[in-house]
């Protein structure tokens, strides 16, 4: 064979190789694993600091959304149980590749509720006998005043509403993947995944606070897993 010929083939090989491993990883990127069997989409997590680092933030604030990106990335990140580092739009594909379609995130001081298909969502971490533990996520807060549990609710597959991310730029992006925001408590946000239906002034009745006898040392990995209820 002419080597011409020989370079132009190994060239488009390596194209179509390539090609290959970004829809892989399209599919399936670092930190987040599908399981089809059990329906469920498990991410890579850490449990966050409940104190910023930042003259910004010169308290403690109550926990308003459950998983988002670390700071300074993350617009929640000073209120927040975790933090991630996967695109909350990847989370969002994943539930997709397992058959569910996102409803309708809302914000603010408005009638309408959230809307989505229910998901179950768990913190799964290491018991002091070392066996992982999972454990429902309104496990793991707590009202600091009453030392009650945060009260069981629905968790909706909303996905982000869509918005411009360049200013320069007409077309609309994944807002969430923004944000930094995965899950969010209460609708103080639209650019996130899932939502709860709570109501925005629901937050001064719930003014929680991440439970320190349940969950390890901030800075330790754990895992968050999105559970899709059969027939979903």
């Amino acid at each position: 064979m002419h080597p011409i010929r020989i370079i132009v083939g190994i060239a488009a090989l390596t194209v179509a190789i390539c090609s290959v491993c970004a829809f892989a990883d399209e599919k399936t990127p670092a930190g987040i694993v599908v399981d089809k069997d059990k329906r469920t989409v498990t991410i890579d997590a850490k449990i966050a600091p409940r104190k910023i680092d930042d003259p910004r933030y010169k308290e403690i604030y109550p926990i308003e959304v459950i998983a988002c990106w670390p700071f300074p990335k993350g617009q929640k990140a000073h209120e927040t149980v975790v933090t991630i580092d996967v695109k909350p739009s990847a989370v969002h594909k994943a539930l997709e590749d397992l058959g569910l379609k996102a409803g309708k995130p809302v914000q603010g001081q408005t009638k309408e509720s959230a809307e989505g298909p229910e998901v179950a969502i768990y913190l799964a971490l290491k018991g002091d006998d070392g066996q992982e533990k999972k454990l429902p996520i309104e496990k793991t807060l707590v009202d600091p005043k009453t030392n009650k549990k945060m009260p069981k609710v629905k968790w909706l597959f909303t996905g982000s509403v869509m918005k411009k991310l360049d200013p320069n730029k007409d077309e609309l992006g994944y807002a969430a993947d923004q944000s930094g925001t995965l899950i969010a408590i209460f609708p103080v946000t639209a650019e996130t995944v899932f939502q709860t239906p709570l109501a925005f002034k629901d937050q001064e009745a719930l003014r929680l606070e991440t439970d320190k006898t349940v969950l390890p040392k901030e800075g330790t990995p754990v895992k968050l897993i999105i559970e899709v209820p059969k027939g979903k």
